[in-house]
C-alpha cells in the first residue's frame, strides 16, 4: 500500500467504542487574507453504533470583509461509503478522493458548494512517532496525508462564486474514540518568502480520571526536503507552551536545533465549532485559517532562521466553552 493511502485508510469499526474520524481540507489564498476549510466526517456515539452519521462541514473566511461564511449537514450513515484501503469517500452526494473534491452543504444561514482538484508534492507527515498511531494512546491520532496541497477549482458561497486557483494548504486526517480534552492545532503550508516550509504542531492534555496530563507539545517542521522533528514524547513532555484564546506560544529543542513558535489572530478571525464526542457532551473547537505565525529556529553552526506570515496559518482551540463575540455553528 502506498504511503498516502496507508496514511487516509479508513479507521472505523463501527462498533460499540465510539468513534470521530474526519478528513478535511483546507488553503489560503497565495497572497489576499482568503483560506477555506471542508470536513468529511463520521461520527458514531459510544455504545450506539447504529447512530452513526456522515457530516459535512465547509467554512470559508474572508479576512477582506471580515465575514466567515460557514454550514454544516448530517446525512445517513447509509448514505455514506468509506475505503480503508486509500481515501475514497462519499457522504451524499459529495465526494472526496486523493485528487478531487465535490460537494455541498446547507447550513442555517449559508450554503457552500465545491468542485476541486488537488495534488501535493510531499510525502504525508506524521506529528506523531509512527508507533503511536496503532497505540491505545493516545486515544485521538492526527496525521497530514497532503501537505503542501495545491488547490484549482471553484468554491460557491451563497451564489457567489471563488475561483481557487493555485491554493496552497493540505489535506489532514484524524480519528479516536474521544476528542483531546484539551488542545491547541497549528499548521502552516508555506510562510511569507519561504513557500516550501511546512508547519504542524500541536499541544495537548489529556483527561485520565480526574486529572490531566501534563501538556505535550510535538512540532515537526519542513524545510524543503529537510524535516526537524521535535515530537518525540519526552521532547513533547519537556516542550514549554501556553495557549489562549487568541495566542499561543511554544519553545522546544532537539540534540541540534532550538524552536519557538507564535500564533495569533484577532477574535474575528475565529468560529466557534460544536463537535459532539462518542463518550457524550460536545466539545468546542475555536477555528481560524487566518492567523499569523512567527517561527525561530536556532541551529548549532548556523545563521538563526525567522518564518513569518501574516494570515497563512491553521489556528485551532479545543475547549469546553466558546468564547464570547465569535460566532457558533
Amino acid at each position: 500500500m502506498q504511503a498516502r493511502d496507508a496514511a487516509n485508510a479508513f479507521r472505523f469499526q463501527a462498533d460499540a467504542r465510539g468513534h470521530y474520524e474526519s478528513y478535511f481540507q483546507r488553503a489560503n489564498h497565495p497572497t489576499r487574507p482568503l483560506a477555506f476549510w471542508i470536513r468529511y466526517t463520521v461520527f458514531s456515539p459510544k455504545g450506539r453504533p447504529n447512530a452513526a452519521v456522515g457530516e459535512l462541514w465547509a467554512v470559508y473566511f474572508d479576512g477582506e470583509s471580515g465575514q466567515i461564511a460557514a454550514a454544516k449537514q448530517r446525512v445517513p450513515w447509509s448514505a455514506c461509503r468509506f475505503s480503508h484501503d486509500a481515501l475514497d469517500a462519499q457522504i451524499g452526494d459529495s465526494s472526496l478522493t486523493q485528487e478531487a473534491s465535490s460537494g455541498s452543504a446547507q447550513g442555517t444561514k449559508h450554503r457552500l458548494s465545491w468542485q476541486l482538484t488537488y495534488s501535493s508534492p510531499t510525502a504525508p507527515l506524521l506529528l506523531l512517532p509512527s508507533p503511536m498511531y496503532e497505540a491505545s494512546f493516545p486515544k485521538a491520532k492526527a496525521l497530514v496525508g497532503s501537505p503542501q496541497a495545491r488547490f484549482h477549482g471553484s468554491l460557491d458561497v451563497d451564489g457567489r462564486t471563488i475561483d481557487i486557483d493555485g491554493w496552497t494548504g493540505s489535506q489532514n486526517h484524524n480519528w479516536g474514540e474521544r476528542h483531546t480534552d484539551r488542545y491547541a492545532w497549528g499548521q502552516v503550508a508555506g510562510f511569507d518568502g519561504a513557500p516550501d516550509a511546512f508547519l504542524e504542531c500541536a499541544t495537548a492534555s489529556i483527561r485520565l480520571g480526574p486529572l490531566y496530563t501534563p501538556k505535550l507539545s510535538p512540532v515537526v517542521l519542513r524545510l524543503g526536503d529537510e524535516e526537524l522533528r521535535f515530537s518525540t514524547l519526552h521532547r513533547a513532555l519537556r516542550a514549554r507552551a501556553s495557549y489562549e484564546p487568541f495566542w499561543w506560544l511554544i519553545r522546544t529543542r532537539n540534540r541540534d536545533a532550538e524552536l519557538e513558535v507564535e500564533l495569533r489572530a484577532a477574535p474575528g478571525r475565529f468560529i466557534a465549532l460544536s463537535y459532539d464526542n462518542p463518550p457524550g457532551g460536545q466539545k468546542i473547537c475555536l477555528n481560524s485559517k487566518l492567523a499569523a505565525c512567527r517561527v525561530r529556529l536556532r541551529r548549532r553552526g548556523r545563521a538563526p532562521l525567522v518564518l513569518e506570515t501574516q494570515h497563512r496559518a491553521a489556528f485551532e482551540i479545543l475547549r469546553d466553552q466558546s468564547v464570547p463575540g465569535v460566532i457558533t455553528l
